[in-house]
């Protein structure tokens, strides 16, 4: 892989398993830290443990052991891993005639106060991996897309036993028992399960709570109230996300919440139409509130102190690797490249009703955009 980070070399010390850019740039798959390097070419240095899997399954040009720098004999000496690991690192560094060292935002601090002490220039920057990340190759949209239709189809099954709830005192029934949130979570997650997907906590919120947008859900789900599932289904062999949400009602809507998913439909609407590259997130984000404030809704766009109802936050994020990751599609979204998927997810919240949110995954083209959403929109079941 290459950066460019002229007169500079990129150190990362970290597992992959959260850390998206570790996983990125090595293609290595691990729960314990390793050492990742690019000094022009990159290279990572693994436990000898994971040496053999290591080869097999990375992408960069060299893997080496930590048994090559003697790694046991610097426990023993130190008493101390990560003073061991230091010791590795000033090693490998002195090697490649390398003083000047760029890493991360969230690089330990205690290593880099130890290749300090060792008279290394370290030099925290924004981790250019990041913006690579906005750009997918046809592999990693093929990821996201399987990802969306894993997730579809376990949707589809949710909202299923949300359709054929019976109904009894305003509480929706499934087989002879109130129906709740937990259910239909636990119905998507074994649908994802079969696809080798798994999607974290999905967002099953009912009635006046869903105007908490991030409001997890719990409890019984109730007829005639709005009801937002929120989720974002991974490819467990892949591990790219993909993000979708709907918002869906069994029974008879206010007229209320019908004007506020229609007017959350064709903001979504208008700014799927005007999604192409070199158009900012900023543009897109104007454009979906121009149409709910000529709704009459209130969007916190331009606002400096605190609001909490109406349209309260930006229009969507990138998504792959991480959950969000940029571009942005806010008040400060940059310039839309070709190749980059974003969420589009306007909505509308007010507590005395409840919420309403609306979302769809994209790829960004020249000439427009690529839905991957293929889920149908409708409020009432």
């Amino acid at each position: 892989m290459k950066l460019t980070l002229p007169d500079l070399a990129f150190l990362m010390v970290s597992e992959s398993e959260h850390n998206a850019d570790m996983y990125y740039a090595s293609g290595f798959l691990a729960y314990d830290s390793f050492i990742y390097l690019n000094s022009g070419n990159d290279m990572i240095i693994v436990s000898d443990m994971e040496l053999g899997r290591a080869k097999k399954e990375s992408k960069v040009h060299e893997v080496i052991p930590t048994s090559r720098y003697n790694i046991m004999d610097k426990i023993r000496k130190n008493k101390d891993a990560d003073a061991a690991y230091c010791e590795i690192i000033s090693e490998l560094l002195h090697s490649k005639n390398l003083n000047r060292i760029a890493v991360p935002y969230n690089f330990p601090v205690q290593l880099a106060d130890c290749l300090r002490k060792a008279n290394f220039e370290i030099i925290p920057i924004k981790s250019p991996l990041r913006e690579m990340r906005e750009i997918k190759s046809e592999k990693e949209i093929s990821a996201i897309e399987y990802a969306q239709r894993a997730g579809e189809k376990a949707l589809a099954e949710g909202i299923r036993a949300i359709k054929n709830a019976s109904v009894i005192d305003g509480v929706l029934m499934h087989n002879n028992s109130p129906l709740k949130t937990e259910d239909v979570r636990t119905i998507i997650d074994k649908s994802l399960l079969s696809f080798n997907c798994e999607a974290q906590d999905s967002i099953i919120a009912c009635g006046r709570g869903s105007s908490d947008p991030h409001w997890k859900g719990e409890g019984e789900l109730r007829a005639d109230e709005p009801i937002v599932i929120d989720m974002v289904p991974r490819s467990k062999k892949e591990r790219y996300y993909s993000d979708m949400t709907r918002t869906v009602m069994h029974g008879t809507p206010m007229d209320e919440l019908k004007s506020m998913y229609s007017a959350v439909l064709d903001s979504q609407e208008a700014a799927l139409n005007n999604i192409k590259a070199g158009v900012t997130g900023a543009e897109i984000h104007n454009i979906v509130c121009d149409v709910l404030e000529e709704r009459g809704y209130k969007t916190s766009r331009g606002k400096s102190t605190e609001f909490t109802e109406g349209f309260i936050h930006s229009t969507g994020h990138g998504v792959g690797l991480d959950i969000h990751e940029g571009p942005n599609l806010g008040e400060n979204g940059k310039e839309l490249k070709a190749g980059c998927i974003v969420t589009v997810e306007p909505g509308l919240y007010y507590k005395n009703i409840g919420g309403v949110r609306l979302e769809d995954v994209v790829v960004v083209s020249h000439s427009g955009c690529k839905n991957l959403t293929m889920f149908e929109k409708n409020l009432v079941l």
